[in-house]
């Protein structure tokens, strides 16, 4: 992969056709380190461990936001309401959703402890994705994919997500999954309020194929 000057930032494709340029034929989205570290601080308290701070969830996952944010300002992470705002309405993966009264927050999925999100049942379309790094491969297709910590296996709708995906967490592989084939042996799927498709596991036989980089 080649990067030009720093005056005119542009990914080129590596020569794999098509779908190399449906993921490299776009400009990076820059991002404030700020912004990241405090969406990765309220990923912690209100998907994994809302009691670092000393925070309460509800059932459904909710928080309320005064109380959010005064057992951040506690911890030393003093974060005013128009920059939780900001976080959560241009988060690019869109992780977390205020409640309609705007008095609570809550993260959209990915949680690793027991809430019920009330998902609704959803057929999905006939092919989702997941991004990986190749170095799980080999356990994934003798396993298949699972939730492991989480409550539910997260998968994309395109390719380029499930690249990104894959980019985390080191040389990316994107796997393509028979969804439909799924709902007719009876695997249920839902579709969290930012976009992303869950279930509870994949099996090895509906890893239709494999896209490396």
């Amino acid at each position: 992969m080649e990067i030009s000057s720093a005056t005119s930032t542009i990914l080129r494709p590596p020569k794999f056709g098509k779908l190399a340029f449906l993921l490299y034929s776009f400009k990076p989205l820059r991002v404030n380190k700020y912004d990241i570290k405090i969406s990765r601080t309220l990923s912690l308290v209100l998907r994994h461990n809302p009691g670092a701070i000393g925070l309460t969830l509800d059932d459904e996952g909710w928080a309320d936001i005064d109380e959010l944010l005064t057992c951040l300002a506690k911890q030393s992470k003093t974060i005013d309401l128009a920059t939780l705002d900001k976080v959560v309405t241009e988060n690019s993966k869109q992780r977390f959703s205020f409640s309609k009264d705007g008095q609570r927050i809550r993260a959209n999925q990915g949680h690793s402890i027991d809430v019920d999100l009330k998902l609704t049942e959803k057929i999905p379309p006939k092919i989702l994705y997941h991004g990986t790094a190749s170095r799980f491969i080999e356990m994934i297709e003798s396993e298949g994919l699972k939730s492991m910590t989480r409550q539910h296996v997260h998968l994309s709708p395109d390719i380029r997500t499930a690249h990104a995906v894959g980019q985390r967490h080191g040389i990316p592989v994107i796997l393509e999954i028979t969804a439909d084939s799924m709902v007719k042996h009876g695997f249920k799927f839902y579709h969290s309020e930012n976009g992303v498709w869950l279930t509870e596991k994949v099996p090895p036989d509906y890893l239709n194929r494999r896209f490396s980089f």
